[in-house]
């Protein structure tokens, strides 16, 4: 397999969709229901993949499932294998150039929560892929018809909102917003030099006014869209504040750019942007892995 193609690869079209199986969990069928749908509706080919060995009773529970939901005209292929979870799924994914891995996840974090606690945070951090969190997944499919998508000036932005175009054109969403939280410590530091409120409340419409025309600007770079685009400034802490807006818009899908880099020690300590999500998520959430160095 020649690794180096994923490196230049873009984000999307979404070819190849991977899906982590855990039998443990009651919503197995939904997961996999889902995973049908998208494969079908974007001509991908599927990937089911457990981490842990092939018993009996597991490949007789999966083979009933597949029968159901009636994945024998579907391109799909199953995986067994033992390992760490994070460790043996990267390598699965970064193996078989999968485009998007697809997990159940709880919306609100548990300690004890197994996929969305240590394996969703190790795959966020380190997947050279995207990866969709279904947290209420469905035998009839989710419709993502209001789709929230972080427009943080980053690198990876463009590339994100990109892929967010392409994905609600094909499933049929209805709306996008892209939201970027305000940088209030520059608007700290740049009313620090004005001690009336008139001169304060100036600096604060410039500068809101130079974050929407900075957000229009990104939005327009991102190329033509067949979903109405609408775009938002939230106030508040970065990820508690999209998180919160998501929640409030009742989102269908929460969208954001994959980390820059992995966590450090700083990250362990205070706690960052993605946190505030992954440990209370208010909708599906799609993490954009876009290559971009």
């Amino acid at each position: 397999m020649e690794y180096d193609k994923l490196k230049s690869r873009p984000p999307y079209p979404f070819e190849t969709i991977g899906v982590a199986m855990a039998f443990s969990s009651t919503r197995l069928e939904d997961v996999l229901a889902e995973a049908k749908i998208l494969a079908k509706t974007l001509s991908a080919r599927l990937l089911l993949i457990h981490i842990g060995a092939a018993t009996p009773e597991k490949e007789r529970i999966l083979n009933e499932i597949l029968h159901r939901l009636g994945f024998d005209d579907l391109d799909v292929r199953i995986i067994w294998q033992e390992g760490n979870p994070v460790k043996t799924l990267l390598n699965i994914c970064k193996q078989n150039l999968v485009d998007l891995l697809i997990l159940r996840a709880k919306r609100r974090e548990n300690r004890f929560s197994y996929y969305l606690g240590s394996v969703v945070r190790g795959l966020s951090r380190a997947a050279k892929c995207s990866l969709l969190l279904l947290t209420e997944p469905h035998d009839s499919g989710t419709s993502f018809n209001k789709i929230v998508v972080n427009g943080v000036q980053n690198p990876k932005t463009i590339p994100t909102i990109q892929t967010v175009n392409y994905f609600a054109a094909q499933i049929g969403a209805r709306e996008i917003i892209v939201v970027t939280e305000s940088d209030q410590q520059g608007l700290a530091m740049a009313m620090a030099y004005d001690s009336t409120a008139k001169q304060s409340s100036l600096v604060k419409e410039q500068f809101s006014s130079e974050e929407a025309k900075q957000l229009h600007a990104l939005v327009c770079l991102c190329g033509p869209c067949e979903i109405k685009v609408s775009e938002e400034i939230v106030t508040g802490r970065p990820g508690y504040a999209i998180r919160q807006y998501a929640e409030q818009a009742s989102a269908d899908l929460l969208v954001i750019n994959s980390p820059d880099a992995k966590y450090g020690l700083i990250d362990r300590i205070f706690t960052h942007d993605m946190e505030y999500i992954l440990a209370n998520l208010p909708c599906n959430l799609l993490i954009v892995h876009s290559r971009v160095s």
